[in-house]
């Protein structure tokens, strides 16, 4: 056998082993229900994460709703791709908290697109729902956690949440199914270049 030989046998032995860890997980998994979601962190990326998770279920012919906080006045791609596709959005329509600096207004608005959430959280006709940015508004307290945790806990078994926005409650994070932190490494605002259309928004 070549040394050459050697080194391909050991990579399909790794290869294998690999194979059957993944293929026991996937046979223990066993439980069927809808997950809960939360991508957090203070890196790019957590908004167009929770939109491509739209986009996939749509993908399948799945029911979604979506709810935009904070970044409601932009004319987001995104959107305007989904809504081709009968996609509700509820927005807060404010924008960035820190353009308005009007709490009470900001307060209202939350609630009134939160309103709207809290009937798709008891929709069981709805497979998925996004809460964008919804961290931000526990946060600020312009929701409150504790009703936010219930109507989570009391959602259809088979309904999936998404969750995005920075510094997540830890309460959240315990509840969720899975998290993700999304880590800057380097971002091009702090170079001083523009956001970019179909890139940033």
């Amino acid at each position: 056998m070549t040394e050459q030989d050697k080194k391909d046998e050991r990579y399909k032995q790794r290869q294998e082993k690999i194979k059957n860890n993944v293929d026991k997980r996937v046979a223990e998994a066993q439980e069927e229900k809808g997950l809960l979601l939360i991508i957090t962190g203070n890196g790019k990326g957590k908004t167009t994460a929770g939109f491509g998770t739209v986009a996939r279920a749509v993908g399948h012919g799945l029911s979604c709703v979506v709810a935009q906080f904070i970044k409601g006045t932009w004319d987001c791609g995104e959107r305007n791709l989904l809504e081709m596709h009968n996609v509700p959005f509820y927005v807060m329509k404010t924008g960035f908290t820190w353009n308005t600096q009007d709490k009470e207004s900001d307060t209202k608005a939350a609630q009134a697109v939160w309103t709207e959430c809290k009937k798709a959280l008891e929709d069981d006709s709805i497979d998925l729902v996004l809460l964008d940015e919804m961290t931000y508004m526990v946060t600020y307290g312009y929701i409150d956690l504790e009703e936010l945790k219930i109507a989570l806990s009391n959602r259809p078994k088979m309904q999936s949440v998404v969750i995005t926005g920075r510094a997540a409650h830890r309460e959240l994070i315990e509840m969720a199914d899975t998290v993700s932190e999304v880590r800057s490494v380097k971002h091009a605002f702090d170079s001083g270049i523009k956001a970019l259309k179909g890139i940033d928004w």
